[in-house]
């Protein structure tokens, strides 16, 4: 099979010039941000430049998509005109990801500071539910994708059992599944540098999130070390990964059905493709 590899990259000109840039640079998936990741207030799609998208994924077998919410959502502060406006953008993020026909939206579900962490997976629960609610997502192959985070104090998402739970809150009411990054995963604590600890994170994998529940890793090298829950990302094989783990990660079987997308620095011109490249140059199976 096919592995699906590529990048996050960006709409400059046209939010369906993204897939012209993926199918330049080799990658077979990518991510984009719908609108402004640090605005409350996005612009409506252009109609025209959504069929465009769907037009140019058939074309170059371009899939899937992925989008991922805005970096202002928090769908379990404590403040409520702050999860007013979350829910707002986020119905706003799933209204763009169903008219782009992307198959998965990306979340950080937020910060629960100021509450206990069950108040918080009980109020990001409550706030996803109601900000789908009336939209079409049972007629389009979309899910939302609830991503780890680095571990940092009350961040909901630290661990893999966070996610889960969240996951499982919102089983009977939302297409929900699980996006894991390499990065957030090594900062907040989990071993996979290590052959033993790749197996120990695996196993712990399995009995959380399980295996099929997750459809997208973000592949981030990383600048800090294991457990410093600091999230700041570094091109492949660059930072305090390293090349093995991506190897392991792209080569096992189990995540045969996941999309491998790197949301790595852009520096300079070209570092874009020059990671796609180094995943699929690791990546055994084409």
């Amino acid at each position: 099979m096919t592995r699906r590899i590529g990048v996050h990259l960006g709409t400059a000109g046209g939010v369906s010039n993204a897939v012209l840039r993926a199918h330049e640079i080799g990658a077979n998936t990518f991510q984009i941000f719908s609108s402004s990741p640090r605005m409350w207030r996005a612009a409506k799609l252009d109609p025209a430049q959504c069929k465009r998208m769907r037009e140019l994924r058939a074309q170059y077998d371009v899939g899937p998509l992925v989008i991922h919410t805005s970096y202002l959502v928090n769908l379990c502060s404590q403040t409520e005109a702050v999860r007013r406006n979350s829910v707002s953008a986020f119905r706003g993020e799933m209204e763009r990801a169903l008219g782009l026909g992307a198959e998965y939206l990306v979340l950080h579900p937020g910060s629960w500071k100021g509450l206990t962490r069950d108040e918080g997976l009980k109020l990001a629960a409550e706030s996803i539910e109601r900000a789908i609610e009336g939209l079409p997502w049972q007629d389009a192959e979309f899910t939302i994708l609830i991503e780890n985070t680095a571990g940092s104090e009350c961040s909901l998402g630290g661990s893999f059992d966070q996610v889960a739970e969240l996951v499982a809150l919102l089983r009977n009411h939302a297409p929900v599944a699980v996006c894991l990054d390499t990065c957030h995963t090594h900062v907040s604590g989990y071993d996979i540098v290590s052959e033993v600890g790749y197996a120990e994170t695996m196993h712990q994998i399995a009995s959380t999130v399980g295996f099929d529940s997750v459809r997208v890793w973000h592949c981030n090298d990383a600048k800090a070390a294991r457990g410093s829950k600091l999230d700041r990302h570094e091109h492949i094989g660059q930072g305090t990964i390293g090349n093995e783990l991506f190897r392991r990660l792209l080569n096992d079987p189990r995540f045969i059905h996941a999309a491998f997308i790197a949301e790595t620095p852009v520096d300079d011109d070209g570092n874009e493709e020059r990671n796609v490249l180094v995943l699929k140059s690791l990546a055994q199976v084409r």
